[in-house]
């Protein structure tokens, strides 16, 4: 049976390279793969980038309101007509900013149309509480995988900080790409609540 794997970590801890080095895998052996974001990460446009600079296109986005289940068969069809052969797997990055039905979605696709899911993304928003995505995830996936990184002092980053400038911010909306305006720091347990004076959510 198909699995879904859902591989987590703080920022900066490859998840997007971890993603198209899967996909690459897969391609190598001559299986074709899809490649998938949601809409609402504009990092990118419509391209899957990694902080080391390896960057490629997306097959499809998923807006908030698509059934991820029933863009995937479209997809699988479409790739099955064009080229004779059926997908091998499904990966999504930044699985996070999925719903938690879309997630349910993912789910079936594994299991009802016998497609491996890899999804990748963060656990936690910057207030370190739950996308809801990334909830849903770490209830139904098969698989739970964490993909680690480290903190300025070393130690294991398990948190992701929001800055504006140089000035770490604990408010605001729970979605903010990262950019021009905002940026984003992985940070341990300790370096979080040294920087949040102790708040938690």
């Amino acid at each position: 049976m198909a699995k879904l794997y859902f591989r987590y970590g703080a920022m900066n801890s490859g998840k997007s390279t971890a993603l198209l080095q899967a996909a690459y895998n897969y391609e190598e052996r001559g299986q074709r793969v899809l490649l998938a974001k949601p809409r609402v990460d504009t990092k990118g446009d419509d391209a899957i980038v990694s902080r080391l600079g390896v960057t490629r296109p997306v097959d499809v986005t998923f807006a908030p309101d698509d059934d991820v289940r029933d863009v995937f068969c479209r997809s699988r069809e479409r790739v099955r007509a064009d080229t004779g052969t059926d997908l091998s797997c499904l990966l999504v990055d930044e699985v996070q900013f999925l719903t938690p039905g879309q997630v349910d979605d993912l789910l079936r696709i594994a299991v009802l149309e016998g497609v491996p899911v890899l999804a990748y993304g963060i656990r936690t928003d910057f207030r370190t509480v739950a996308f809801p995505g990334s909830r849903r995830l770490l209830e139904v996936a098969h698989s739970l995988e964490e993909l680690k990184t480290i903190c300025r002092c070393g130690r294991k980053a398990v948190f992701n900080a929001r800055k504006l400038g140089d000035r770490f911010v604990f408010d605001g909306d729970q979605v903010a790409i990262d950019g021009r305006e905002v940026t984003y720091e992985s940070l341990c347990a300790a370096c979080y609540l040294a920087e949040s004076d102790g708040r938690l959510a």
